[in-house]
């Protein structure tokens, strides 16, 4: 951490729940917006997309992470 200073186990474990916590929220707007705009134009369908794989990717990095 900056500063040299860490942050204890369970500080860890809320930030890390906290984030995953969001990160659900953003993909539960996700797919319904795919579901609400499934007829959209194939480049705005692609930008969710993009969105669902970021957020999985965040995911995967905070599960991978030990403390």
């Amino acid at each position: 951490m900056a500063g040299g200073r860490d942050i204890d186990e369970q500080t860890f474990r809320t930030i890390k729940h906290d984030i995953k916590n969001q990160l659900s929220n953003v993909n539960l707007l996700i797919a319904q917006l795919k579901y609400e705009l499934r007829d959209a134009p194939e480049d705005q369908l692609g930008y969710l997309e993009m969105m669902a794989e970021t957020t999985a990717k965040i995911d995967a990095i905070l599960s991978s992470t030990e403390k």
